[in-house]
């Protein structure tokens, strides 16, 4: 394992090896099935790249009202508990007292990319974010706190864990591409990004 950092992202390389990694997927395989995904639509009525779902007390949902947290599925169920294997990143790494309320999965098929945003919809910017990477590599983009200027990039791969948190807590973000059959982890490839918050 490395730990590298890049403008106050504390990027973890290799923190999950290849069964922590296939224990993951399958507890997030077991989240899909009580809270199955959905591709949210932005407030601009363009369906996001990645299918989505979520664990823990609240999901974060997106439509033509903005975006939000929300305590149910679409399908009107209560979101499943965040697994443990999941939990257990956290408490490693995040270095904060309290337990996250959300554990977004982000389903990236091939094609799939996430444009530069800052994570701000939760309502204690001190609390970090914890993001893991599972299946096929991405190229992560890391901006500044305001739209504009130079930005730098980083190729995340399975069993990566980044912490967004301080002076990062608001720095824009976004993945550009994914490498479509960079990993074995996934049958059939793609990428699954699990990222860890409190919400309240």
């Amino acid at each position: 394992m490395t730990r590298l950092s890049l403008r106050g992202f504390e990027i973890h390389k290799g923190w999950l090896d290849g069964a922590a990694q296939e224990e993951m997927v399958a507890a997030v395989r077991g989240v899909v099935a009580a809270a199955p995904l959905f591709r949210p639509d932005t407030p601009y009525g363009k369906p996001m790249s990645v299918r989505m779902t979520a664990a823990g007390a609240f999901g974060w949902y997106a439509d033509r009202r903005g975006y939000r947290y929300v305590s149910q599925h679409p399908d009107g169920r209560p979101w499943p508990p965040i697994p443990e294997p999941v939990l257990a990143v956290w408490e490693a790494l995040s270095g904060s007292a309290r337990r996250p309320e959300c554990c977004l999965v982000n389903f990236y098929e091939e094609g799939a990319r996430m444009g530069l945003h800052q994570d701000r919809d939760e309502a204690d910017f001190d609390q970090p974010v914890v993001s893991i990477s599972l299946g096929d590599a991405a190229l992560f983009r890391i901006g500044n706190r305001t739209r504009g200027g130079k930005t730098e990039s980083v190729w995340l791969e399975s069993g990566d864990v980044v912490v967004m948190g301080g002076e990062a807590r608001l720095t824009y973000h976004g993945v550009d591409r994914v490498r479509h059959g960079s990993s074995r982890l996934l049958p059939k490839g793609g990428r699954i990004n699990l990222t860890l918050r409190v919400v309240t």
